[in-house]
């Protein structure tokens, strides 16, 4: 029966070497141990607050990016849009231009074909002056005879064509 009852010796020893190792651990053990389990309880507490703040920051950080998304697409949808309408005044103006232009090179072909026109009914006109003047001429040398009248017919058509030019 030592094993259920133990000696009062044994028990002494027992008793005294576990109030040695009591006493040690509870002046220099213990408080080293609760030091560092505040200290990680310190450590655990600062990563939860930092982690706190970093996910506050990130929702700001959201809300901030959701908002430059959105100014972004107003944005781009405005430089669309004066886009459009800087090509549709383009378009509008290269019109214009080109019926200006159309409308110049028209007048300026219809004023040459009236003074090629002039030019080809002057030419016309000397060519038939000069025909009639050669035939005329012909048909005066045939019928011309020395008479004082007819010396007086010459005179009065050269001065005639004298005085028209």
């Amino acid at each position: 029966m030592n094993l259920i009852t133990p000696d009062t010796g044994l028990l002494f020893w027992m008793v005294l070497i576990f109030g040695i190792v009591f006493f040690i651990l509870a002046k220099w053990g213990f408080p080293a141990i609760t030091g560092m389990v505040d200290k990680r309880n310190e450590h655990i507490s600062e990563s939860l607050r930092l982690a706190d703040e970093a996910r506050e920051r990130m929702s700001h950080l959201a809300e901030e990016q959701k908002a430059l998304i959105a100014e972004t697409k107003a944005e781009q949808s405005r430089i669309l849009k004066e886009a459009a309408q800087a090509r549709s005044e383009m378009l509008a103006q290269a019109k214009a231009d080109a019926q200006a232009q159309t409308a110049d090179m028209i007048e300026k072909a219809r004023e040459q074909i009236a003074n090629e026109r002039e030019t080809a009914l002057r030419d016309i006109r000397r060519q038939v002056a000069l025909l009639s003047v050669d035939v005329a001429e012909k048909v005066l040398r045939a019928k011309l005879d020395a008479s004082p009248e007819q010396q007086a017919l010459i005179d009065r058509y050269v001065d005639e064509s004298r005085s028209s030019n």
